[in-house]
């Protein structure tokens, strides 16, 4: 008689987050519908550690605006709000987020973190601040 049996059970939840941590975000959340007990292992603060870039706490850090209760939040949570929510960081001129499937880093560059020609000078640029804008300062406008 041939018996079936569920191999992910018999591993422990550790060996299954270690497994899931060299995978990446998009596979461990798809994995954690595969079974219970992958759904436990990714939720492991090891697992999301590994998404999460090296120098994340640097980043942080950094960021332009206070950014509060990072440390209350998992690592998955952390991972979740660096995709959703961008941070402001290098004194306003650029801005930090996480690519949601892939975990890589995404940087943008507000325009004062360009080097324009004539930039500082009226008579060719005028910048305006703009309200729907996440930067101080917006794109500027040829005068």
């Amino acid at each position: 008689m041939y018996l079936k049996m569920d191999m992910t059970a018999i591993l422990p939840e550790v060996c299954s987050s270690h497994i899931l941590s060299f995978t990446s975000p998009r596979d461990a959340c798809r994995s954690s519908l595969v079974s219970p007990i992958f759904r436990s292992a990714a939720n492991f603060d090891t697992v999301w550690e590994r998404f999460l870039p090296f120098d994340y706490k640097d980043i942080i850090s950094n960021a332009y605006l206070p950014v509060e209760n990072f440390g209350s939040l998992s690592k998955k949570e952390l991972y979740f709000y660096l995709c959703n929510n961008p941070i402001i960081i290098d004194n306003g001129t650029m801005c930090f987020t996480l690519d949601r499937w892939s975990g890589k880093k995404c940087y943008m560059l507000g325009a004062r973190g360009l080097s324009i020609t004539w930039g500082d000078e009226p008579n060719h640029w005028s910048w305006t601040s703009r309200p729907e804008s996440s930067w101080s300062k917006s794109l500027p406008s040829w005068s």
